[in-house]
């Protein structure tokens, strides 16, 4: 009979490598929560705490002044031609974004003509604001 104790060694578990897994499923799944909804309406605001405002480097300005006259940068033109004036600029640039300025009594339906536009032409459009003062 063999009665000596035995002596039981320690178990340990490195989580070294098992952390570095969890960062990139962490990683993984921040990322593709990012792209899951494309449908989201995304839209380049300025910022009005620093002042800057974030602008496109191929863009053209549309915009509808107090008596609804359209201007495409700064050259009159009629709700009808407005199509065809923006697509003289897209095919220069075919990245191209709107950028509407409006005044703030145009009703919502000379507005929806620029989105028209845009829409059928398939561009970027953002609505200029000005920061609360």
């Amino acid at each position: 009979m063999n009665l000596r104790k035995r002596t039981k060694g320690s178990v340990e578990v490195h989580t070294s490598a098992l952390n570095d897994i969890m960062f990139f499923l962490m990683l993984f799944f921040l990322l593709a929560s990012a792209v899951v909804n494309p449908q989201v309406v995304k839209l380049l605001l300025p910022q009005s705490s620093s002042g800057q405002q974030s602008t496109a480097k191929k863009a053209v300005t549309v915009s509808i002044d107090e008596n609804f006259k359209y201007f495409v940068d700064k050259k009159p033109t009629t709700p009808e031609a407005l199509q065809s004036a923006i697509e003289a600029y897209q095919a220069l640039a075919p990245d191209l974004t709107i950028i509407l300025y409006v005044a703030k009594n145009v009703p919502a339906e000379n507005i929806m003509v620029a989105y028209d536009v845009a829409n059928k032409l398939k561009l970027k459009l953002v609505l200029a604001v000005e920061p609360k003062k």
